[in-house]
């Protein structure tokens, strides 16, 4: 499997986004030399993409067949192509307060804590539905592990389309996500652009 080395604050200064998407609290003091170099268009398009794929934790071949799907789904293909993203159980997990970062919610899938709908699932790509339950299994809940995670995001903000019960480490998709509620700062249509050449 493919993994990024880079260290996320410095990727984080080099995109000009902020770590809190990616569930990091730390700043970096560090400012990143810039040029005064305008940025072409296409440079534009591909910051957007990069930060897309940084901070749902997509490589580019899986990020292509997201964007093919959510261009064959009714509506506007940016949305749904971020729809799509956070519709990932990884991204899922990290929403409802059951993993500090993205990344460590990536691990708690593929360690197999997390059922959906009663069955294990260890694949943190799978998309969830309306109605789905999700939870860490039983064996799980009571580990440390899970105890400090809810000290650090117990005051998160669960976003409306998702129904969390923190004691029980569960939780449901109440209804899939719009644009207006995810709260990533990405500009999906010039993602659009930049597949549409």
């Amino acid at each position: 499997m493919a993994v990024n080395r880079v260290p996320v604050l410095k990727r984080c200064r080099s995109l000009g986004l902020d770590p809190i998407y990616l569930g990091i609290d730390k700043k970096s003091d560090r400012q990143l030399q810039r040029s005064n170099r305008k940025v072409s268009e296409y440079g534009l398009q591909l910051r957007e993409k990069q930060k897309a794929k940084f901070i749902y934790g997509v490589l580019e071949k899986p990020f292509r067949n997201y964007f093919a799907k959510a261009s064959k789904m009714q509506g506007q293909a940016g949305e749904n192509l971020m729809i799509l993203l956070e519709r990932r159980l990884d991204s899922v997990i990290f929403r409802m307060g059951f993993a500090r970062t993205r990344r460590e919610a990536r691990q708690i899938v593929d360690h197999q804590h997390v059922l959906v709908n009663g069955k294990r699932v260890q694949v943190p790509s799978y998309l969830v539905k309306a109605g789905d339950t999700i939870e860490i299994r039983e064996k799980s809940k009571s580990l440390q592990r899970y105890k400090e995670i809810l000290e650090v995001t117990g005051s998160r903000i669960v976003p409306e389309w998702l129904d969390v019960n923190q004691e029980a480490l569960s939780g449901a998709v109440k209804q899939l996500p719009t644009r207006e509620l995810i709260d990533v700062p990405v500009n999906e249509m010039l993602i659009v652009e930049l597949y549409s050449k």
